[in-house]
């Protein structure tokens, strides 16, 4: 018999877990009995989640800068691929931010339900009222005061630093580079190896989603079985994928006015590995795809794409960031919370750079979205209301990383001048190039 898929799994978990708790609360004991003995392995999921975030920033990002070694001769390309995968990020949470605010899928949500999960994590927005005490009473350069830590242990023991552990990372990662290779060797194998480790963690972490994603729906009906949270939910997932249909868009609106390549040609290249990438939901197992139809099928020179894309897999993630950005402003919706202009650019910056140590596997948004409640002050417990459809999200999500990372070899490679013909291999020895 064929083993069942993860994504499988997980749907069936959600299904399961709302359906159990219908029946559960039919009996007066039954919303107790799934507070006391249900409960706890949601939590333990999310505690789970949460635990491997920092090591999951340091390994990856830390892997991630310090494989740009190879900018020392690739320098002007390495700097438009950085530039324009940063770009391209912000653009994602920007469009995320735009739709989500103009939808606003958590306000659907009835007063009443509104104040049972203010009530259930009235701890939660007490952290809030006073951060934002703290933020009112600080000078104006603060923030850029706390991107720099001056105890990196202390800034990787809670969340809410975790710009400064990205920060730190990234400077770890430059140190790497700026020394000898026989030097760096060591420390860089190891962090190769971390990252590895990391990477496993998060798959056996996902191997209890179906149970966690159980747990943590039956908790949500039993805590506030109201119709309108459901309703809530669906908009918020047509909210993530506008947003990110949007941003397939704009891809195909820069290939056309920069390469002047037409969608239907863009599309026809790409398309298997956005099945693949749908279906897997990692970018990182697409990679060997993606690198073939790029080279292959868009005329994207060998050593453009074995550049661009690797580097795209680790730290350009459009879709990942675009779906936080929605993530966010739709939990802080359905708390009550209004995050003002400066807040919502503040997750702009922490999406973005969040995104460049997002680990390209399923599952690490969510550990990235973390990241990003706690930056924003939004109640973290705000994932249970989302984790039961992230997984169909995750699908498409990945579909619109994988095609950025395409989209952004292309620019890069007609700026160079490495966009050929895709039906000749080696374009550029059949077709030099005029002085």
């Amino acid at each position: 018999m064929k083993k069942l898929a993860l994504h499988w799994k997980i749907l069936m978990g959600m299904v399961l877990g709302v359906f159990f708790s219908l029946l559960m609360i039919q009996f007066s004991w039954g919303a107790e009995f799934i507070q006391d003995w249900i409960k706890p392995f949601g939590k333990i999921f999310i505690n789970a989640l949460k635990l491997i975030a920092v090591p999951l920033i340091l390994a990856s990002l830390i892997k991630g800068v310090s494989d740009l070694k190879d900018i020392s001769k690739l320098s002007k390309m390495g700097g438009k691929t950085i530039i324009t995968y940063i770009i391209t990020t912000v653009l994602a949470v920007s469009i995320g931010l735009v739709v989500v605010n103009i939808v606003q899928p958590g306000k659907n949500i009835s007063d009443e339900t509104r104040t049972e999960l203010l009530e259930s994590y009235k701890e939660n927005a007490q952290e809030k009222k006073e951060a934002a005490t703290l933020q009112k009473d600080s000078g104006p350069l603060q923030a850029l005061q706390d991107l720099v830590p001056d105890n990196i242990v202390a800034a990787a023991s809670n969340n809410r630093n975790m710009l400064q552990v990205i920060v730190f990372a990234i400077f770890f990662g430059i140190g790497l580079i700026l020394i000898e290779d026989k030097k760096s060797k060591t420390v860089k194998d190891f962090f190769d190896g971390f990252n590895e480790v990391i990477l496993k963690l998060i798959d056996l972490i996902m191997l209890a989603a179906p149970y966690g994603v159980f747990a943590l729906l039956a908790t949500l009906v039993a805590e506030s079985p109201s119709l309108d949270l459901f309703q809530a939910l669906l908009w918020y997932a047509f909210s993530v994928v506008v947003g990110l249909a949007l941003m397939i868009s704009t891809y195909v609106l820069i290939v056309k006015l920069f390469t002047k390549k037409s969608p239907g040609f863009f599309f026809k290249g790409i398309s298997p590995a956005q099945l693949l990438a749908f279906s897997t939901s990692s970018s990182a197992a697409t990679l060997p795809v993606t690198m073939e139809r790029v080279e292959e099928h868009l005329g994207v020179e060998e050593e453009v794409a074995s550049f661009v894309l690797p580097i795209g897999a680790t730290i350009n993630m459009d879709g990942t960031s675009l779906y936080q950005a929605v993530a966010a402003v739709f939990i802080a919706q359905t708390f009550g919370m209004d995050l003002s202009l400066g807040a919502q650019l503040g997750i702009i910056a922490t999406a973005t750079l969040a995104s460049i140590g997002s680990a390209a596997v399923p599952g690490a948004g969510m550990v990235m979205l973390v990241i990003v409640l706690g930056q924003a002050g939004i109640p973290e417990a705000g994932l249970a209301l989302i984790f039961a459809i992230d997984r169909p999200l995750d699908m498409c999500r990945t579909t619109v990383n994988v095609t950025g990372d395409a989209a952004v070899s292309m620019l890069v490679a007609h700026s160079q001048g490495k966009l050929g013909d895709p039906h000749v291999k080696n374009w550029d020895d059949d077709y030099p190039k005029k002085d």
